[in-house]
């Protein structure tokens, strides 16, 4: 088998490659319903993007973690506390970016970083590969299997024991009082009019065991069959019974993330239990999928390129991604009301109000201005590809 096959590339590529057009709308007033968060319980489309990047954050363990064995135990701490502290730092690095921002009288000043948020996708990114990465190294499938069940089980316990009348709820909820103990309330998210991290300590525990289930998925894969090899155009039969069983499994991860729905509900913003193993459910049958399809059938083009690209680089063309759109307000505009007031501008509002507004509608072009920048962030990912430079950390 070869250690990196090109499945594994384009489903990590569409990944970001989705992860870059919800983030990036030309107004967060007009989107429509698929390409926003579920306002609580419940799992829209865009909710799938965080848990499928760490699920194939897993998936290439599954390639990487034999050679880290192979090293032994000071290579792998080295190694993985080297990459958990990068990936943390760079996003630190992007809550603090641009490090000024204007103040009430249009100056230029330096932001409070006392107020800084300490938490975020990148910082949850590098702690679940921690912990998943120690885990795997050190404990047998089966004892995996377990640790993962009794941690969404504990997760779950935690919830109901510690929780309110109704633990489930933003104020229920028991992890935002250990968040505001741990981190302070000035250090956290306040998107929700409170201070709630979505991407909190607590709620990173049961995110771990996706990364673990991506990793069962990737080593089921290297453990019972090699794919086909590159020049061959008729798929190797007996790879089928494979395909077969890994369908079945996310099947019954879908199933039983749906059972436990019942008492346990999807929940992107607190990371439930059931939200961990619905979405993974999804991911093993979209993955399944595209190995059938790109690696057994060969159906390959430029589909498959658009975001191949994108997985060649993923985290570098994130940050620039992250980067990208907060230089954005640097760059202010004088713009006027219809009152004859004048306003400032950022760059990207004043495009979406000038540009494409007024071309494609309100709804619409709030989507085309995602796309406009997917474009631009693919065609640097292209040529970074072209050139075979990959940026690691």
């Amino acid at each position: 088998m070869k250690q990196r096959f090109y499945a594994l590339d384009v489903f990590r590529g569409a990944t970001v490659a989705f992860m870059i057009l919800v983030n990036n709308p030309g107004s967060w007033t007009y989107i429509y319903p698929p390409f926003d968060h579920a306002k609580w319980h419940g799992c829209t489309p865009t909710d799938l993007v965080f848990p499928f990047f760490l699920f194939a954050v897993g998936n290439a363990m599954a390639f990487t973690m034999p050679r880290l064995r192979q090293g032994g135990d000071a290579m792998m701490w080295k190694k993985v506390a080297t990459r958990t502290v990068l990936i943390f730092c760079i996003g630190l690095f992007l809550n603090a970016f641009p490090f000024i921002r204007y103040n009430a009288d249009g100056v230029l000043t330096l932001k409070a970083f006392q107020n800084l948020r300490i938490m975020g996708v990148l910082q949850r990114i590098a702690l679940c590969y921690f912990f998943a990465a120690v885990m795997i190294y050190y404990l047998r499938p089966a004892r995996l299997f377990t640790a993962g069940t009794l941690l969404l089980l504990l997760y779950w316990i935690m919830c109901l024991v510690w929780g309110g009348n109704d633990p489930f709820s933003l104020q229920g909820w028991f992890g935002t009082a250990i968040d505001r103990a741990v981190l302070g309330e000035s250090h956290m998210y306040h998107g929700e009019g409170v201070a709630f991290d979505p991407e909190g300590l607590i709620s990173t525990l049961p995110a771990v065991v996706q990364v673990i289930l991506g990793y069962w998925a990737g080593n089921f894969i290297v453990r019972k069959k090699n794919l086909p090899a590159e020049e061959k155009e008729e798929p190797v039969k007996d790879f089928y019974p494979l395909l077969t069983k890994l369908f079945v499994a996310g099947v019954l991860l879908i199933f039983t993330g749906l059972c436990w729905n019942t008492v346990f509900p999807l929940n992107k913003k607190i990371w439930t239990g059931s939200f961990v193993l619905y979405t993974s459910g999804l991911a093993i049958v979209v993955l399944a999928m595209l190995i059938y399809g790109i690696e057994i059938k060969k159906w390959r083009g430029a589909w498959s390129h658009f975001f191949d690209v994108f997985g060649k680089n993923p985290l570098f063309i994130f940050v620039l991604s992250g980067i990208w759109v907060r230089l954005y307000g640097l760059v202010r505009i004088a713009d006027e009301t219809g009152d004859g007031k004048t306003v400032y501008k950022g760059l990207g509002g004043w495009m979406y109000d000038h540009m494409f507004a007024p071309l494609f509608g309100h709804m619409n072009g709030s989507l085309l201005y995602a796309v406009f920048h997917l474009l631009i962030f693919w065609a640097i990912a292209r040529w970074l590809d072209k050139r075979k430079i990959y940026i690691k950390v």
